[in-house]
């Protein structure tokens, strides 16, 4: 599945871009007028081959969840329960995500990829289990390759099922005590920067926590130096759900449907699906830019523009959620607002 999908793959489509420029400039608006929301419009066009693009609506949200090794090394004050706790509280309608996703008309599915343990079955729930957890990154691989290859498939099987029931905007979320460890080791390898500037607070840590937290980043790194390649360093400092949310961006790019990428954790997945696949990028939107540093890092790595810049750091797909209205009026202005000579506007002369 997953050789097939990066296959299928193709990079943003050079006459659907060219016209999406064009129709742009002929709208009855200053050139550039709409600033990002332009190039996201242009993007989308790209993404889809035709311009302009479809409407990305409705979206649905994907919510994969995981627990991570790393923990024991106490890099979050949080105790572990609390990843499977707050899976049962997005079933329950009762998390942040569930009120932005209900604003914005976004489904809401939430994956089982790697929580410590046994979920009872619930509406809105898929069990995509790779294992109880991965093992600590700071003592070696987080997972076997194997692991990484099923967490991805994972991640694309379930793109193609929201597709499949209507889905045209794909929003990325994630939940695991411990995860923006694993992803300042995914970003540090993959952009190839120092841990101490990709490392941030996560959940709030003290600076006692982050200077541990820092260094067992930088562990991880050393531990696994020899993972050099997209596949085995995903396997090695990766969380499932990292992995997962790779595939899923992956299957989404091959069916051509966008997809809104949230925060840190996101970002560290963007850029394993990006090393496996390179156009997998032309597919994806940056929500927002959170305020953990090395996701900025993984943003200008990927050459991606954040549309919302609000300090955020929750994770669960709230940065993305709050971004797909901007997206959607981004499209909707290609196809409602008049071109100056069908309003009979006069332009600007050149």
């Amino acid at each position: 599945m997953l050789e097939e999908t990066i296959a299928a793959i193709r990079p943003a489509d050079a006459r659907a871009l060219a016209e999406a420029r064009s129709h742009q400039d002929r709208l009855t608006k200053p050139p550039g007028a709409l600033g990002a929301l332009e190039e996201v419009a242009v993007r989308l066009a790209g993404s889809a081959g035709t311009s302009p693009p479809p409407m990305p609506a409705p979206a649905a949200l994907a919510i994969f969840a995981a627990d991570h090794g790393v923990h024991a090394q106490g890099v979050s004050p949080w105790p572990q329960e609390v990843t499977q706790q707050m899976v049962a509280n997005f079933l329950a309608g009762g998390a942040v995500a569930n009120a932005f996703a209900a604003q914005v008309g976004a489904s809401v599915t939430v994956v089982d990829v790697g929580v410590a343990a046994d979920l009872p079955p619930a509406s809105g729930l898929m069990i995509k289990k790779v294992g109880y957890g991965t093992a600590d990154l700071s003592l070696g691989p987080a997972m076997t390759e194997a692991q990484a290859v099923q967490a991805l498939e994972a991640g694309i099987s379930v793109a193609r099922t929201l597709i499949a029931d209507g889905a045209r905007c794909l929003i990325t979320g994630d939940m695991g005590i411990a995860n923006t460890t694993a992803s300042a080791a995914l970003i540090a390898a993959f952009t190839g920067t120092d841990a101490a500037a990709v490392t941030g607070r996560g959940t709030g840590v003290n600076d006692e926590t982050h200077t541990l937290k820092i260094a067992v980043v930088r562990r991880a790194l050393d531990a696994n130096a020899s993972a050099e390649s997209p596949l085995p360093a995903l396997a090695a400092l990766g969380g499932f759900e990292h992995a997962a949310i790779a595939g899923f961006i992956l299957g989404g790019a091959a069916a051509r449907v966008p997809v809104i990428l949230d925060g840190v954790i996101a970002g560290a997945a963007a850029l394993a699906a990006h090393a496996l696949s390179p156009s997998a990028t032309d597919h994806c939107v940056a929500g927002h830019r959170s305020a953990e540093p090395g996701h900025a890092v993984a943003l200008a790595h990927l050459g991606l523009r954040p549309l919302v810049d609000l300090e955020l750091r929750l994770g669960e797909g709230t940065g993305g959620l709050l971004a797909h209205p901007l997206v959607c009026a981004a499209v909707r202005v290609m196809h409602e607002v008049a071109t100056f000579d069908a309003a009979g506007v006069t332009e600007k002369p050149s």
